[in-house]
């Protein structure tokens, strides 16, 4: 049985995400101990939260170097919200902080005064929306088009290389990546575990890889 770790460095909404597995089937180990990072065959990087402060807990509870270790070994790994802008080179989020930089690019805030149909769009983006598939990728297995996941979110991340970007979402005239893949590393900008089916089975495709 392979082992799925699901880091807690104090940042994430880590129970809920366990649950979800556990419904589709996995048995999910929450730690706070970098060893089990090494020993796991698959990682989630959940977060909620600042970006520099999620930063700043992952450094400080020595996740960094076995979590990079993890991906060179070329295991899977799924970021969830802030656990997809970790993965940026930056963020411009209360001043410019370093990322963990396996994905070159910057996370950046939507900006002010947005309007849709008359009405100023509030930040954050919160609730549902829908989400387009740029191109096919083994998390949105058996999920349509047009689906929708559950965002909770006031900053977006922006690939350097457009071709990482596996779904898009759009809030106000922001379209925005809501999903990429780069090898074995998967995030999502929205959050599974609060989806219902269509984020349980994305839990369940990144489960049987």
């Amino acid at each position: 049985m392979s082992q799925l770790v699901i880091i807690d460095y104090g940042m994430g909404n880590l129970r809920s995400a366990q649950k979800g597995f556990e419904k589709v089937g996995f048995a999910a180990k929450v730690s706070a101990d970098p060893a089990d990072i090494a020993r796991a065959d698959k990682v989630v990087l959940p977060g909620v939260g600042a970006f520099r402060d999620c930063m700043t807990n992952l450094q400080e509870g020595g996740f960094v170097e076995p979590l990079l270790a993890h991906v060179a070994a070329g295991k899977p790994m799924l970021g969830i919200c802030v656990g997809l802008q970790l993965l940026f080179s930056e963020s411009e989020e209360f001043g410019r902080h370093q990322g963990l930089g396996i994905i070159p690019g910057k996370v950046v805030r939507f900006p002010a005064g947005m309007r849709e149909g008359g009405e100023e769009l509030k930040v954050p983006h919160m609730g549902w929306n829908s989400l387009s598939f740029t191109r096919e990728a083994p998390l949105f297995k058996g999920i349509e088009a047009g689906s929708y996941v559950y965002f909770v979110h006031s900053y977006y991340g922006v690939p350097d290389d457009t071709a990482v970007v596996t779904a898009e979402s759009t809030y106000g005239d922001v379209t925005f990546c809501a999903a990429l893949r780069k090898d074995n590393v998967m995030a999502t900008q929205f959050h599974p575990e609060k989806s219902q089916q269509v984020g349980l089975q994305i839990l369940q495709n990144f489960g049987e890889m």
